[in-house]
């Protein structure tokens, strides 16, 4: 594709979406689906933040590689994102991993999972590759890192952002020069270097890189036949490139999404039990550091067609109320309280419970007299009655997963599993 000066660098680019991660930190959670179709923020799926702005930076095409336990995060797709038009050039692919290279080799890693489907993105006509990480939470226009990269003419542009170096080492850590050229990088070391004056801080890889897609097809290429290399951008063709060509770093807050109410710019990587209930429950503050009320960037998912939330009774003791709470529709807050919480679609909690610093995933019912707080409910449990999870540690640890920030995971396999040994 040739480019034009008059079109936007989003209309000659493609997303590629790399979400067959199982996310094993986030334990039961991922049993059933990948990292990336977790559920989050009451009505949307984790990915849906990255491809949701790839729609609002002016992408229209773009593919997305599955592996792990695929089934809920491509039924999502089909449901909630199938409105792109191949007569208007839209596309959105979805490529699971299929053994298309041989009968042994299934996306051996990141950079493999590009390289196994170079004819489909060839078939786009692009001039650029973003490539992207499926299971991260912010907002950014993809755009603004477009531009850098082009007027850089860099051959690989890397969205950064700066952590605390202690958590420095789940990341892949970059120094650079006053240019914001990358002139080291490493993936997820273990002592992580620091950014040069600021001891405390480390400059951390996004796991976003723009590239020229006629340059990434031939590396991809000479690294398919490299029999040392672990197919992996972090690993080996980033740190290739910045050997060897020009790296160049772009800063998160450059291109950061902001609507006015958040203070600062927001990502997050909501891959541990704390986190992810952290990152919902953070949605409950009067002013949360997520802004998911900004119609000017939408994040778009699978619209349920569902009635409104409904909440029924109002007598001493036996209210149904919701306060500091998300609620989403079809759900019914019956005789019960729910305070600093997030209720997902269906949710129905019965008449003298009480829900605290809870997130309840989609179809939760929670029976009478239940007692909850600081606790994280999988799709589908059925709460028995009287249930009190978050005021005994050791209790909650005998049945549930509890994490080391003392929040409580339930599934219904761990509920069956109490039955019976009560029974």
């Amino acid at each position: 594709m040739k480019p034009r000066p008059n079109q936007r660098l989003s209309s000659q680019a493609m997303a590629f979406v790399l979400a067959g991660g199982r996310g094993s930190r986030l334990k039961e959670l991922t049993d059933r689906r990948a990292k990336p179709a977790v559920y989050f923020g009451g009505k949307t799926r984790i990915i849906d933040f990255a491809l949701s702005n790839a729609v609002n930076s002016g992408i229209r095409k773009m593919a997305i590689a599955t592996q792990y336990k695929a089934h809920s995060l491509i039924r999502h797709c089909q449901r909630g994102w199938n409105f792109f038009r191949a007569e208007r050039n839209e596309y959105l692919d979805i490529l699971p991993a299929s053994q298309r290279m041989d009968e042994v080799n299934w996306y051996r890693g990141t950079a493999d999972a590009v390289a196994q489907n170079i004819d489909i993105i060839d078939s786009y006509g692009i001039n650029y590759a973003i490539i992207l990480a499926g299971d991260h939470i912010y907002k950014m226009d993809y755009e603004v890192m477009l531009r850098q990269h082009v007027e850089a003419g860099a051959d690989v542009t890397i969205g950064c952002l700066t952590v605390a170096r202690k958590e420095a080492s789940a990341f892949g850590v970059m120094h650079v020069d006053k240019d914001m050229r990358i002139t080291d990088f490493l993936e997820k070391p273990k002592d992580p270097p620091a950014i040069p004056g600021d001891p405390d801080h480390a400059l951390a890889s996004m796991g976003i890189y723009i590239f020229d897609w006629a340059f990434l097809r031939d590396l991809l290429l000479k690294d398919m036949s490299d029999d040392s290399s672990t197919h992996d951008f972090g690993f080996d063709l980033i740190p290739y490139i910045v050997k060897n060509g020009k790296a160049v770093a772009h800063k998160f807050a450059d291109s950061c999404v902001m609507s006015g109410l958040e203070t600062e710019p927001y990502w997050r990587d909501v891959g541990t039990i704390d986190a992810f209930w952290q990152a919902n429950i953070d949605l409950t503050d009067f002013v949360p550091k997520l802004d998911l009320y900004d119609s000017a960037w939408p994040i778009w998912t699978y619209a349920e067609i569902v009635p409104p939330a409904k909440f029924i009774h109002d007598e001493d003791g036996r209210r149904g109320s919701a306060v500091s709470s998300l609620v989403s529709g079809d759900c019914i807050v019956s005789g019960s309280a729910v305070s600093n919480s997030l209720l997902f679609t269906g949710c129905r909690t019965h008449s003298f419970s009480s829900l605290e610093y809870v997130v309840a995933l989609p179809q939760v019912i929670v029976n009478r007299k239940a007692q909850l707080r600081n606790c994280v409910i999988d799709r589908g449990v059925v709460i028995p009655e009287g249930l009190v999870v978050g005021e005994d540690a050791e209790e909650d640890a005998k049945w549930f997963r509890r994490s080391e920030g003392g929040i409580v995971l339930i599934t219904q396999d761990m509920l069956d599993a109490r039955a019976r040994a009560l029974s």
